[in-house]
């Protein structure tokens, strides 16, 4: 059987998070994907399987390709994750959004600023549905958060911060996009967005059986060679070993966890960790540890699985019980593991 899990992701960008010599980095890109080889070709030995992998986008990638496809298909699809972070990313001077964070406004001139304009748009739908518990205004407070150097900004800072929150102040229309005066952080929606362009890509290219895994975000192309579901193991919270807490059956569907646990510090007894809440400016205290959303798309996994962090237990699972064809798994400050309807029936 082969066992693909968000765990070996978390780990990895646990390490990355802490280190961040890029020599480490390789090393660690070598060992797991030595790891990941050994367990893919080793239960599917009668099986000709192609996969391209690497670090981008801030965390390990690795595309994986069963039936339907070759070898550079399944390279041009990893190189579709460093096309869009050149679109997405809010640091580097060179992308769209930081254009559009610095100037206020950006037409719709070119492609590039297109698909900007269509990942905002998702984004501003699901602040609207998670009412501004999902917020893609949050880049003055996750500016201020430094988690490389576990530092807690000042209750001026986070004043000020909050006084330039808010998804309505983001205005769009055919000619383009106008901030009056926020900005945007795309970050916890744009991996999803991305999986879903590169399942897009190679569905068109005739690939009938894939796994797209992009640092916690699980997105998969129909079933396993044989007929059989991808087994999705989700990891158990601060475990400092490989620990799951939940394995998940799954076909043509995403998976994508977020916990609180992915990225932290610790100062003087609390910790604080990056799920900020965009009402308070702080990270959020809900009583959970990690949401997992089992959706058709990953972008809707990664903006939901956020909101319900911020939200907590009760509020997200009315959320997400109230959504057609989304399901949820929470898991609380005391390892106690909820569903919301239909969610059980994933689990192995």
């Amino acid at each position: 059987m082969i066992i693909v899990t968000i765990t070996i992701l978390n780990v990895i960008d646990l390490y990355v998070n802490k280190v961040y010599n890029k020599y480490m980095k390789k090393i660690w890109a070598l060992i797991i994907i030595l790891i990941t080889s050994f367990m893919l070709f080793g239960c599917a030995r009668n099986e000709r399987i192609y996969s391209s992998d690497g670090f981008v986008l801030d965390t390990y990638v690795q595309i994986t390709i069963y039936e339907g496809g070759s070898q550079k298909i399944a390279d041009e699809a990893f190189s579709i994750c460093s096309r869009y972070e050149k679109i997405f990313s809010r640091t580097d001077e060179n992308s769209a959004l930081y254009k559009l964070n610095v100037k206020g406004n950006l037409t719709m001139g070119n492609d590039d600023n297109k698909e900007l304009a269509t990942l905002i748009e998702f984004g501003l739908e699901y602040s609207r549905i998670t009412e501004g518990n999902f917020d893609i205004t949050v880049a003055p407070l996750v500016e201020i958060w430094d988690f490389k150097k576990a530092e807690v900004p000042s209750d001026g800072e986070i004043k000020d911060a909050l006084g330039q929150i808010g998804y309505d102040r983001v205005q769009m229309d055919e000619q383009g996009i106008s901030l009056n005066g926020t900005r945007i952080d795309l970050g916890a929606i744009a991996k999803g967005y991305i999986a879903d362009r590169i399942k897009e890509y190679l569905v068109k290219q005739g690939v009938t059986s894939a796994m797209i895994n992009l640092g916690g975000n699980i997105l998969c192309i129909g079933d396993k060679p044989g007929d059989k579901n991808f087994t999705i193991g989700i990891k158990k919270p601060f475990a400092t070993d490989n620990d799951v807490i939940i394995g998940l059956e799954i076909d043509d569907k995403s998976v994508v966890t977020s916990g609180i646990y992915e990225r932290y510090f610790e100062k003087e007894g609390i910790l604080y960790h990056h799920v900020i809440d965009p009402e308070t400016g702080r990270p959020a205290e809900a009583g959970l540890y990690s949401v997992t959303i089992i959706s058709e798309e990953s972008y809707v996994g990664d903006a939901l699985s956020t909101a319900c962090l911020v939200m907590g237990l009760e509020e997200g699972m009315k959320l997400i019980d109230s959504l057609d064809d989304v399901y949820a798994i929470f898991v609380d400050n005391e390892y106690n593991i909820y569903y919301s309807a239909g969610a059980e029936d994933f689990v192995r």
